[in-house]
């Protein structure tokens, strides 16, 4: 029982803790912050196992944290205010080449990263973007001026 509860918390945690991470998509996070997520994972590991390291434990484990995200999966699917709790909504950052800073600082975003997806689009200035939003999964959606 007691590797459901700490494996069940674990998850919890780790959902909280990565929202508040920001939403910086895999493909723009720094070799650092692919290590922290790395550290988060093993350490959530050691705390669900503990002492006990049986292939049993680790089943229990694995069918708990599944069930978990099975249930966070079900209750999004059913409620707007928890999808929006857990994986956020689309911020628009700039608008007709002007950026929100405030937004961007709050999303632990820089210019550069607006700009590096801004290229990515054929884009070499911010006054060519009419609408740059930042999705749910970190990824920048870039609409460019006419």
């Amino acid at each position: 029982m007691g590797t459901i509860i700490r494996a069940t918390v674990a998850y919890w945690v780790l959902l909280f803790v990565l929202r508040l991470l920001g939403r910086r998509a895999v493909s723009q996070l720094s070799p650092f912050e692919f290590i922290v997520v790395f550290l988060l994972g093993g350490m959530s590991i050691q705390s669900i196992v503990s002492d006990d390291r049986s292939l049993f434990t680790a089943i229990i484990g694995i069918l708990t944290i599944a069930v978990n995200h099975f249930t966070v999966s079900a209750v999004k699917q059913r409620s707007t205010k928890f999808r929006k709790l857990v994986d956020g909504t689309p911020i628009v950052v700039a608008a007709d080449g002007v950026v929100d800073q405030k937004l961007l600082h709050g999303l632990r975003m820089l210019d550069e990263d607006l700009m590096a997806a801004a290229r990515q689009n054929n884009m070499s200035k911010l006054q060519e973007i009419r609408l740059a939003i930042i999705e749910r999964d970190g990824n920048v959606s870039l609409f460019k001026r006419e």
